[in-house]
């Protein structure tokens, strides 16, 4: 597999992120199929994997990081991990951001603990806190990276000014958006303000949830306590319907690729700029080797544009966003 930059740090051009082993998307996992499921990540050259402190395991506050660290613990050195402070949930699953320095100092004390390293190789801010002015957070990473306590920063589902700001403080390596062939909307704000300062941006979600795979239909269900999938508007039946245009299209072109739907759509993100690094969840072996194989799917100028005029014409009308935080 190739490597990409963001900023300076070198990764492979696409991640594993390790949410849904735990958090979001059903039940967790049995825990040791997924180190092995890491380890063939691993073994089949992605060395980026992201978590974050938000992400719990059948109850147990963290439970992400602890599995991620001990899965990477044999590729110490070889592998890059990115994970996340300043946001936590309530009882009601409201999420709440927090970056006030004191926060963020005992959050990545517990983030070395939990993934066992030294250093954070890259360490997001989850979210915006709107209390806290993004160049107060910018100046408390330019003392964690003094410190030697992390690497590089990035900031998750910031706009350009919000960017422009912290990265006048303390330059920023990555921001992490939602980005996919539903989830375009960063592409006129964003692209343009990394390409300028030289910030790597990494697109989660690049799957859409899931929904670009095609693998789910109006029937599909999703359980209403673990899996939040049944509240996204993309698997509304009404938008799976007014969807199909989009799906039929990503499956005409994955018929001339001799591909997948999902491959398709990853490496279509791929192509959209040399510095977006895609990262997909997965928790099953045979969808880590699909989705892993995009990296072989390439699009000749005349594809591209192609494929981005039909995308064009397709009018979005659900898909989600990001929930708000307080």
């Amino acid at each position: 597999m190739n490597t990409r930059k963001l900023g300076t740090l070198e990764v492979s051009e696409v991640g594993l992120g390790c949410m849904g082993m735990h958090h979001a998307y059903g039940a967790p996992r049995d825990e040791k199929e997924m180190e092995k499921l890491i380890h063939k990540a691993v073994d089949l050259g992605i060395t980026f994997f992201d978590t974050a402190e938000l992400y719990e395991a059948k109850g147990q506050p963290h439970g992400n990081e602890l599995l991620v660290g001990r899965a990477l613990a044999p590729y110490r050195g070889k592998v890059k991990i990115a994970t996340k402070f300043g946001l936590a949930s309530n009882e009601n699953h409201e999420l709440l951001a927090d970056s006030r320095p004191e926060t963020v100092r005992k959050s990545v004390e517990g983030s070395l603990q939990r993934l066992g390293v030294d250093c954070l190789d890259l360490y997001y801010q989850h979210r915006v806190d709107p209390k806290i002015p993004v160049e107060e957070v910018a100046l408390t990473m330019a003392e964690l990276i003094k410190e030697g306590k992390i690497a590089h920063w990035g900031m998750c589902e910031a706009n350009a000014e919000q960017i422009r700001k912290a990265h006048a403080v303390c330059p920023l390596t990555a921001v992490q958006n939602r980005y996919s062939m539903m989830t375009r909307g960063w592409e006129e704000t964003v692209f343009p303000v990394c390409e300028e300062l030289g910030i790597g941006y990494v697109a989660f979600s690049p799957l859409a949830n899931g929904f670009l795979s095609g693998a789910y239909t109006r029937e599909s269900k999703f359980d209403k306590e673990t899996d939040f999938r049944s509240f996204l508007p993309q698997f509304q039946p009404e938008n799976m319907d007014a969807h199909q245009k989009l799906l039929d299209m990503i499956e005409e072109f994955a018929y001339k690729k001799d591909a997948t739907k999902a491959q398709v759509s990853l490496a279509w993100v791929l192509a959209q700029r040399p510095f977006i690094v895609p990262i997909f969840g997965t928790t099953r072996e045979e969808r880590l080797l699909e989705n892993t194989a995009s990296v072989q799917i390439s699009f000749t100028a005349e594809e591209l544009a192609q494929l981005n005029e039909a995308l064009s014409h397709i009018e979005i009308k659900g898909v989600y966003m990001g929930a708000k935080t307080k």
